[in-house]
């Protein structure tokens, strides 16, 4: 876990609970706090889902968490944003990921946690398996594919 006055990030096994990060960037100054929360559904392109796993190097996905906070902070001026992300075993219906961000304004909160999650998934060395009802299967991220291919142009 990384704490400081405006940024909190963390890599855990333990369950993700939305008021945590809440409570932590709600600042006097702030107008607006958003929030996204990746929850395991229980189905992928027609299987059935029963659980996901994830695995990841954590204090390298520590450092790229810090350092998306950062680059978020002063893209958008915001008060204070938190990420954490689930290892091990996250079940349907159990929040993976989630990242919450204070503002001034509206706008930027909603356009850096939209942003965050995008370059979470695309730069974080955290890796999903996802368990079906009839195997299993480790899971890249498009956005990662989409970043190399568009890197390699």
């Amino acid at each position: 876990m990384s704490r400081t006055q405006q940024v909190l990030t963390e890599v855990t096994p333990s369950p993700l609970i939305l008021s945590r990060y809440v409570d932590f960037v709600t600042d006097p100054g702030a107008g607006a706090i958003s929030t996204f929360s990746g929850v395991t559904r229980n189905n992928f392109q027609g299987k059935e889902v029963s659980r996901l796993e994830y695995e990841a190097y954590a204090p390298m996905a520590e450092k790229k968490l810090e350092e998306l906070c950062q680059q978020a902070i002063e893209k958008w001026d915001l008060c204070k944003i938190a990420i954490a992300h689930r290892t091990g075993t996250v079940n349907v219906e159990e929040p993976s990921v989630i990242i919450a961000a204070s503002s001034p304004h509206r706008k930027a909160a909603i356009e850096a946690v939209g942003w965050a999650i995008d370059e979470l998934k695309a730069t974080v060395p955290i890796w999903k398996k996802e368990f079906f009802t009839d195997g299993s299967m480790w899971k890249e991220n498009e956005e990662s594919r989409w970043l190399l291919n568009s890197s390699q142009s």
